[in-house]
């Protein structure tokens, strides 16, 4: 606590966002939200018809080392393991059922695992960008407080973690701007845009971060969860540019606008990261393996598609557990439209703004009449 109260972030009690106040609960009554929820044509399409494929082989795909010296494995949501210059970096692991204070209730996943967390092997450090419950998972902390792993926390999440069986010798806990040094590695906390809480009653005693990773001859940045603030160019200046972006471009919504970002906005959010311009690769994280909002469960996917191309970025989608390297060749497939239903939106949104329209129930999944 004594730490928290002298962070020039903590003010009146709680710790504040960048760019001023941030509206932490959802726009509209109560009536507005259930509604929106309880909706039976949109509800039906916030979740996949079938099991959204993981890749088979990702264990003996990871037994090799990257040729690069940069590797990224999504593992779904915000989970992905970096290997970056002989360094083994996991970024928000959850591996449990659902992401919930409870086992029986609560969102659940739509994907397995592509591997058992036992199956990973040794990593250098772990990663978390705040404590909320699809980013610090109870069940897999627990499981890696068996290991040798150090972890690395924004500021007041340490408290979580060692009342789980982490010692404190094991624990990284930093403000924004502040930097740890494992192995080769400089870990960088930086700012985000969002909130902390694992209760109903949200004391904000706990940081949210992004976070950028320096090798000797790599650098990467993992967003957290965040709404888009100017603050993107400030990092990318102080510590780019990337060889890869993992941007949170899912769960966002209207009834949320400043604590999660959309797709365009995650586009944005690179670019800036990058100095203005396309550079690096960009992962869509924070989508397709649990229903945390209104919108279509695809829609990320595919509009992050369309937002990245329109401005010539390279962008991943790997399925989960596929590893790639930034430096080769990205995995572009659409993997989700075998498992999605038709959405209320064209894949590509017009070009000519005096197009004809495209009726909702005329869209299906190739985006064809």
């Amino acid at each position: 606590m004594a730490r928290i109260r002298s962070s020039p972030h903590y003010r009146d009690g709680v710790f504040q966002n960048p760019e001023g106040p941030t509206r932490l609960r959802p726009r509209g009554s109560a009536r507005d939200l259930a509604k929106t929820y309880l909706d039976k044509e949109t509800r039906s399409r916030r979740t996949p018809h079938g099991t959204p494929p993981v890749h088979s082989t990702t264990l003996a795909d990871l037994a090799r080392p990257p040729a690069s010296g940069l590797r990224l494995t999504w593992m779904g949501h915000s989970s992905v393991l970096v290997e970056i210059d002989g360094h083994r970096v996991l970024f928000d692991p959850v591996w449990g059922e659902r992401c919930s204070p409870f086992p029986f209730a609560g969102p659940k996943r739509l994907h397995p695992a592509p591997l058992p967390l036992a199956a990973l092997g040794p990593v250098d450090v772990v990663v978390i960008s705040h404590d909320h419950y699809d980013h610090l998972d109870l069940p897999t902390v627990k499981a890696l407080a068996g290991t040798d792993t150090l972890f690395a926390v924004p500021l007041g999440v340490g408290a979580h973690l060692e009342h789980w069986g982490v010692s404190a010798d094991r624990l990284r806990e930093l403000d924004w701007h502040e930097a740890t040094a494992v192995g080769g590695l400089t870990l960088t906390a930086t700012p985000a845009r969002h909130f902390c809480g694992r209760g109903l009653r949200n004391t904000q005693h706990t940081l949210w971060a992004s976070w950028v990773v320096a090798g000797e001859e790599h650098r990467v940045y993992h967003s957290g969860d965040t709404g888009y603030f100017d603050g993107f160019k400030d990092i990318g200046a102080a510590h780019g540019p990337f060889d890869a972006t993992m941007i949170q471009i899912g769960a966002y919504s209207d009834l949320w606008p400043d604590i999660h970002m959309t797709p365009q906005e995650g586009t944005r959010a690179h670019l800036d990261l990058q100095g203005g311009r396309p550079g690096g690769v960009l992962l869509p994280i924070h989508w397709g393996t649990f229903n945390l909002a209104p919108h279509a469960w695809a829609e990320p996917g595919e509009w992050t598609r369309d937002a990245a191309e329109e401005v010539g970025q390279p962008v991943a989608f790997p399925r989960p557990g596929e590893p790639f390297e930034p430096a080769g060749e990205c995995p572009s497939d659409t993997w989700w439209r075998a498992v999605s239903a038709p959405i209320a939106h064209p894949w590509r949104r017009p070009e000519v703004a005096d197009a004809p329209p495209v009726h909702r129930e005329e869209v299906d999944l190739a985006g064809e009449r």
